[in-house]
């Protein structure tokens, strides 16, 4: 079986090399055409997908995900329209290949331009989460990459019938079926064949949990852009405004559990945490959410211990640790520690104190006076996204269709001749 899935992923990487080529000088027209027509394709095929999604869902419960996963798992009409308008969303955008970046002039009489240009072959391994298929796929057809799409074995019917929505988008553009593959097997054997296709594959992305990030990041010799974990932190300063502030610490926390820009540990000001900070625990624990809280705040009604552990923890459930600080750099200092360099939000009315935060704090993504709910590329104007990359090299923060591309530098001279 080892020997099959081996000669099946070199067939799957070879026909995306050849894919990745034609897409390389695809018009906008045609990869406008193939996302309008994969969100048309996915619209008629709802029936079909939320038939697909009930036999994952069937799987995940008996596999025993938790509501959080399973959360991440479902479809619904819902979110199967938001599936087809993320595909429209990205159509509609620029496209990134061929923008010049920069341009200048040099004395010897070169016109120097920096270019975009497609990055060739993504690999993207993701679990449970089957609305992936087709945002990866999309901002892959957008950047003018092929992708290899490995979908989690919980999400394998979701992802399959997505996907033919997707295939059937190529096919009304006139582009290769191959530019958007999705691995035909539920065996991790595809996982460890993907990580080692140095020759077919120009970078990973994996999607999911820590398990799997750090599988990735071990094991691949392809070059990866990942996150292992969303410790994503709220920050209350003794300046928030206590509406604002109970109102997006609710958000931040229990909009979507599930979802890496979840809240998992919030850090209140001293000055704060006896008088807002006790009203906006009461509200978290009445809204069902078990609050971890650490010294300074175990004697308020209702709040667990926290143990050292629950602080740089991803929950992914109803459960926030919280923490006294004695200021802003006592919290930027807990997030250093804790961080797993996601997002990290500021609530304060003081705008000395949120040019410090956003300036020190060293994540990907931060914010002042907003929920980290708000940490998705669609709700950064991008159409969608990949994931959200922590890392300090080439993509950081959502990845998008434009940090699917690298760059060349095209120099024209005229007869020019170095002296």
């Amino acid at each position: 079986m080892s020997d099959d899935i081996a000669v099946m992923m070199a067939e799957i990487g070879a026909a995306a090399r050849a894919a990745a080529g034609q897409l390389a000088v695809a018009s906008d027209d045609q990869k406008r055409t193939a996302l309008n027509a994969a969100a048309d394709a996915v619209e008629a095929a709802q029936g079909t997908i939320l038939a697909a999604n009930a036999e994952d869902l069937a799987f995940g419960r008996a596999k025993g995900l938790s509501d959080a996963m399973l959360d991440r798992l479902v479809l619904n009409p819902d979110r199967i329209g938001a599936i087809a308008q993320g595909l429209r969303d990205v159509a509609g955008q620029a496209d990134p290949v061929g923008q010049v970046i920069a341009a200048w002039d040099r004395p010897a009489g070169l016109h120097v331009e920096r270019v975009r240009t497609p990055i060739g072959v993504i690999g993207v391994i993701y679990e449970s989460r089957p609305n992936v298929t087709a945002d990866a796929g999309a901002l892959c057809l957008k950047s003018g990459n092929a992708v290899i799409l490995r979908g989690g074995s919980e999400s394998f019917h979701s992802s399959r019938a997505i996907h033919a929505c997707m295939v059937e988008g190529l096919r009304a553009a006139g582009l290769p079926e191959t530019a958007v593959q999705l691995v035909p097997t539920r065996d991790r054997a595809a996982v460890s064949e993907m990580l080692g296709m140095t020759a077919h594959i120009d970078v990973i992305i994996p999607r999911g949990g820590k398990g799997l990030v750090g599988l990735v990041q071990e094991q691949a010799r392809v070059p990866v852009f990942a996150h292992l974990e969303g410790i994503c932190h709220v920050y209350v300063d003794a300046h928030a405004d206590p509406a604002k502030a109970r109102s997006v610490v609710l958000n931040a926390k229990t909009r979507r559990t599930g979802i890496c820009g979840a809240a998992e540990c919030l850090l209140l000001h001293d000055a704060i945490a006896d008088t807002l900070g006790a009203q906006i625990i009461a509200d978290l624990i009445a809204a069902g959410v078990e609050v971890r809280a650490g010294a300074g705040l175990t004697q308020l009604p209702g709040v667990v211990a926290a143990k050292p552990e629950d602080f740089g923890r991803e929950f992914l459930d109803m459960v926030i640790a919280v923490a006294r600080v004695p200021d802003v750099q006592g919290a930027m200092d807990h997030i250093a520690r804790h961080g797993s360099g996601h997002t990290e939000s500021i609530l304060t009315e003081d705008a000395a104190t949120a040019a410090t935060f956003l300036s020190q704090v060293g994540s990907a993504i931060v914010m002042h006076n907003a929920s980290t709910q708000f940490a998705d590329g669609a709700e950064f104007g991008m159409g969608a996204e990949i994931g959200i990359a922590t890392g300090r090299l080439h993509a950081r923060g959502p990845i998008g269709a434009e940090q699917l591309t690298s760059f060349n530098y095209r120099v024209r001279g005229d007869g020019t001749i170095r002296a």
